[in-house]
């Protein structure tokens, strides 16, 4: 590949910020004791024996000179929770640190709380690097959490999902044999889903409910009062249709009352469906919380916002349930 002179700036800076790093901030004193940060995405390591970091400056900052003049510094490896955060110490003209509750570290220096790393650090060296000033630190005391961190990618924020090593953990743990690919999104989709599901056969059963029934009872714990013909405007993605057996079934059952009014005959949550409804839900969250201790907290993350663009992406068109409609603020009169 040839090496290119004078290429355009601004495709050298976006093919720079293809590269995914991790958001920092970085904190220290001025010498009136006023606290200082920045947010930085140049944080890298430099040596393990002894301990060293590094971050970059631009040299036209106005914090430059505490820096330089300051040989202490906090180094903040955010978490995924810590994005507006990261854009108010990328701000200027601002009290970066109204309303934070700070920890005390081994240094005099501003220690943030819920990051996904800390570190605290004193300047070893400070050198030039075309229009940034390259900080190099060692590290005198460092902690971390569990929580994901926040990525950085093209100009945007990202979440960091672990994905196993060909030839290792692949072939550790084989994928579950099928007839076809596996790598197939519509089967990984509804297997999940299914297996999901599966968990919470227990509880239905002992209700007498089954996939479908616990679909409507949740339905109408978000959005009550409807027609049967609004409730398969919510559960048309299940690929099954709400009959009014269905709804007899639930009422003899005395989940939902059924009432009659102008604009048509509809459903209401009794009390004791209300009820069931809410300890399947918090079933529910039980199983999704345990799924998440093994997913981790960072790919449980980075799932969710996937399978968000996945459903937005192959939404039909139904109605949004959890977004009130003029109609809805009638009461269905």
């Amino acid at each position: 590949m040839p090496q290119q002179t004078g290429f355009d700036p601004k495709e050298f800076r976006a093919a720079l910020s293809t590269f995914t790093t991790g958001v920092t901030i970085i904190t220290t004193k001025a010498e009136d004791g006023e606290p200082i940060g920045i947010t930085a995405n140049s944080f890298n390591s430099v040596s393990l024996d002894p301990p060293m970091v590094l971050w970059s400056l631009d040299k036209s900052a106005m914090s430059l000179p505490a820096f330089t003049n300051n040989k202490h510094w906090n180094v903040h490896i955010l978490s995924t929770e810590q994005e507006a955060l990261s854009g108010r110490f990328a701000s200027r003209g601002e009290d970066k640190f109204q309303g934070l509750e700070l920890d005390e570290g081994v240094n005099d220096i501003p220690l943030m709380k819920d990051c996904t790393a800390r570190f605290n650090c004193r300047t070893a060296f400070i050198y030039e690097g075309g229009d940034h000033m390259i900080f190099v630190g060692e590290v005198i005391n460092f902690d971390k959490t569990d929580l994901p961190p926040l990525a950085f990618q093209s100009g945007q924020y990202a979440l960091a999902a672990r994905k196993p090593r060909e030839g290792v953990q692949l072939a550790a743990t084989p994928p579950p044999e099928c007839s076809y690919t596996e790598d197939l999104l519509g089967y990984l989709a509804g297997r999940a889903h299914f297996q999901l599901v599966a968990a919470l056969k227990n509880i239905l059963q002992s209700q007498q409910l089954d996939e479908q029934q616990f679909f409507i009872l949740s339905v109408l714990t978000i959005r009550d009062n409807l027609t049967i013909e609004e409730i398969n405007n919510y559960v048309d993605y299940t690929g099954s249709s709400v009959s009014v057996e269905v709804m007899q079934k639930l009422e003899q059952q005395d989940y939902v009352a059924r009432a009659k009014k102008e604009s048509g005959e509809r459903y209401l949550l009794t009390a004791y469906g209300r009820d069931v409804s809410l300890k399947q839900i918090a079933v529910a969250k039980a199983v999704e919380e345990q799924l998440a201790k093994q997913l981790g907290p960072g790919d449980s993350a980075a799932l969710k916002i996937l399978l968000k663009r996945l459903i937005k992406v192959t939404d039909p068109g139904l109605p949004d349930l959890w977004v009130n409609s003029d109609q809805d603020a009638h009461n269905h009169d």
